[in-house]
């Protein structure tokens, strides 16, 4: 018996934000209700007790990785919205980033907060709703720094058009068709707040 555990190799010690990593690339793919604990356990290279004491829940596992997307991929809405560009000018090159950003990589198409936020599990729903609305609230700050009257309006309509994207990418539209989507959008609202 002693000779046996000589011969074992030890554990390598688990990497938490690598397996978020991952993870956020199952999720994204796949959505939350689509990766059970066993495929995210293979895939991280633990046992179903090791995920549950590294993140306390699948649950737990999917908010990390929002937060990782989130920190590593959320719209660049201070290096659009700069004073050197119109309202109009930083919407649509929201809307031209986002399409760009959406489709880059066919792997994990889409906003993985967007599409988490259509998840079946009222939780994960929840969870993903809840970091979207801090996005929402950013982008309204944005646009109200430039037209608070407008702010609600021209919140709704953004969030919406950029929900449509991450749709549209998710569903596999060709990026160059999505980037023209964008810009089309971008030059409508254009025209609508200049005649506002």
């Amino acid at each position: 018996m002693q000779e046996l555990n000589r011969k074992r190799r030890p554990r390598r010690e688990f990497n938490r934000e690598e397996g978020v990593a991952k993870a956020q690339a199952l999720f994204h793919r796949h959505g939350f209700d689509g990766i059970g604990v066993a495929a995210l356990t293979e895939a991280l290279d633990i046992n179903p007790p090791s995920l549950y004491a590294a993140y306390g829940s699948k649950l737990g596992l999917f908010e990390r990785t929002l937060q990782r997307y989130v920190a590593e991929e959320a719209l660049p809405l201070a290096d659009i919205f700069t004073e050197d560009r119109s309202l109009a000018q930083a919407i649509a090159q929201l809307f031209s980033v986002a399409a760009q950003q959406y489709s880059r990589d066919t792997s994990c198409p889409g906003c993985l907060v967007t599409e988490g936020a259509r998840a079946a599990d009222p939780d994960a729903r929840a969870a993903a709703l809840r970091i979207g609305q801090h996005m929402i609230d950013a982008l309204r700050s944005a646009i109200s720094a430039r037209s608070p009257s407008d702010a609600d309006r021209l919140t709704d309509f953004v969030a919406t058009t950029l929900r449509g994207f991450s749709a549209a990418a998710y569903a596999g539209i060709d990026p160059e068709r999505l980037a023209a989507v964008a810009r089309s959008s971008g030059k409508l609202l254009a025209k609508e707040l200049e005649g506002a």
